[in-house]
Formats: C-alpha cells, sequence, structure tokens
C-alpha cells in the first residue's frame, strides 16, 4: 500500500503528468522532453529521477544519451488495483470478537466477566478452545481448565452449560 500511496502522490504534479503524457508516445531523452515542454533540463532530470525511483519509468544509455521509457505495467493495472489494500479486511464480527477479547483478558486470564450476554458468549467460547471436540471430562478437567482463565470455575461451567457450549450428563462433561 506504501507503495502505490508513492505512486499516487507520484502523479498528483502537473510536470510529471506532462512528461508522461510525451513518454505515451514515445521514448525520449531530457533535452527533448525540456525543449518540448518549454522546461530546463535539469527540472526534467529532477522529476524523471523521482520517477524512475518510483518504478514508472526506465532508464537505458544509447550512445550519448540516457532514454527514459514508460514502465507501462502499471498504467496496464486498473485504478483499482493501485488504491486497494492488500490486507485482508477483517468482518465487522471478527473485529468486535477481537476487540471483545483484547477488553475482558489480560495476561491470557479473564479479568471479569461480562454483563452483557454477547460479550459473555465471545468470552466463553473462547475459554471454550481448551476443550477438545468428542473427549468426555470429568468436573474436576472442567474446573481446571477454566481455572487457568479465571478463579470462579463454577459461574464459568454454569455459564457453558446454559449457553450450549458444554453440555453435562451426571459428573461428565464434553464439548458441544
Amino acid at each position: 500500500m506504501n507503495q502505490n500511496l508513492a505512486l499516487l502522490k507520484l502523479l498528483a504534479d502537473e510536470t510529471r503528468l506532462d512528461i508522461l503524457n510525451i513518454l505515451f508516445r514515445e521514448d525520449s531523452y531530457v533535452e527533448k522532453i525540456a525543449c518540448e515542454l518549454s522546461l530546463t533540463p535539469a527540472t526534467i532530470c529532477y522529476h524523471l529521477k523521482k520517477m524512475e525511483s518510483a518504478g514508472v519509468v526506465n532508464c537505458s544509455r544509447s550512445q550519448f544519451y540516457i532514454i527514459y521509457s514508460l514502465n507501462r505495467e502499471i498504467f496496464n493495472q486498473p485504478l483499482y488495483e493501485l488504491i486497494k489494500k492488500d490486507e485482508p479486511m477483517v468482518a465487522p464480527e471478527e473485529k468486535y470478537k477481537n476487540e471483545v477479547l483484547s477488553h475482558f483478558f489480560r495476561y491470557g486470564r479473564l479479568t471479569q466477566i461480562p454483563t452483557q450476554r454477547k460479550k459473555r458468549e465471545i468470552v466463553l467460547r473462547e475459554i471454550a478452545k481448551q476443550f477438545e471436540q468428542g473427549k468426555m471430562y470429568d468436573e474436576k478437567e472442567v474446573n481446571e481448565i477454566i481455572h487457568r482463565y479465571h478463579e470462579d470455575h463454577c459461574t464459568i461451567r454454569r455459564e457453558m452449560i446454559a449457553c450450549g457450549i458444554l453440555s453435562r450428563e451426571k459428573e461428565t462433561y464434553w464439548l458441544n
């Protein structure tokens, strides 16, 4: 994204756009571009160096001149490719879940049991990741797992059953 941002900033200059228009037509050299735009060769050189460092133009030596050519790959891609972000978009639900978890967990421990049902269920499902699917647990094992996160293992165990995360029959528990 930073590279694309630099490219878009680079293009936000009238002189550079004029130079690019010339290079769209044909490869050229500094003095010829300067003459065509009625600017000094030093000014053209300055802009071409910036465009070369951004990868917009390429240069090659031909006898006594340095010939500049357009990097057409950049301009053949759709504008969307330049403005889209490379990092994956996080779904709003996932972002909310991450915010809840970062608020209620400190150093891997649950700081408090959320009062809101939705937040409480997010926290309980995070703790439930420690249970294996299909494995049967006795009450002591369930308490030990929950106690790693919070000292009130009784409340959390009851809440996990009430939310349908854990099931219980007599003294045996399992993950739904």
